[in-house]
């Protein structure tokens, strides 16, 4: 299990929370910090130390104070970590759900975790923890969703034109038309139908709204 966490929270009661919830991993030492500037610093600091952090733990949003801070959000913080320790572990945890956000932070950014503070959290993140060690993405229940689906590789440039076609509006005989003015092989009603049939059941869609909202979830679109 990790042996060195860092946590980046700047509300006590959340990081008193924390301090409860994490020593409960053996052996590990944890380091609390309210600011993103002094969260990179310690962690520089100790990989220049040869003792360096293994894991991050980090809020998303921080709030302006007096200071004159250069990483003023968990997302600045984590692209400066990166950018000196790639290997470093980073969970978010945070009550931003939305889903470009979170598939930004895990596709761009090479987060290995996101649980989202609420009723269940404190749980989640132990769980978050144990299965980033073992080099797992976790994401929290309720946003399972945004998890790319395995067969999302299967889906060709057609299926996204197609996909971008329904987040425009159009029904399946105007995007056949659509398809068909810009030379595509794939034109006939019934044939996006069987293609809609195919995208649905890759990305687990119920219809052709929730097709929309998956792609813009995942950032396919």
């Amino acid at each position: 299990m990790f042996k060195k966490i860092i946590v980046a929270e700047d509300i006590d009661s959340i990081s008193m929370g924390l301090q409860q919830l994490l020593q409960n991993i053996d052996g590990a030492t944890t380091t609390y910090t309210k600011y993103c500037d002094d969260a990179y610093l310690k962690i520089k600091k100790a990989a220049l130390d040869n003792e360096p952090f293994e894991l991050l733990i980090t809020d998303l949003s921080f709030k302006i104070t007096y200071r004159n801070e250069t990483l003023t959000s968990g997302e600045d913080l984590i692209a400066a970590v990166k950018n000196d320790q790639p290997n470093i572990k980073v969970i978010v945890y945070s009550i931003d759900e939305r889903g470009y956000k979170i598939r930004h932070l895990i596709d761009d950014m090479n987060v290995d975790g996101y649980v989202s503070k609420g009723r269940d959290s404190a749980t989640e993140l132990l769980k978050a923890v144990n299965e980033v060690y073992y080099g797992k993405i976790y994401i929290s229940k309720h946003l399972a969703h945004l998890k790319k689906p395995a067969l999302v590789t299967e889906m060709d440039e057609l299926d996204l034109e197609i996909i971008k076609l329904l987040a425009d509006g159009l029904i399946q005989n105007e995007i056949a038309e659509s398809l068909k003015n810009n030379g595509s092989k794939l034109s006939s009603v019934s044939s996006i139908e069987k293609r809609l049939i195919k995208i649905k059941t890759t990305l687990r869609a119920r219809n052709t709204t929730h097709i929309v909202s998956i792609a813009k979830d995942l950032g396919l679109i």
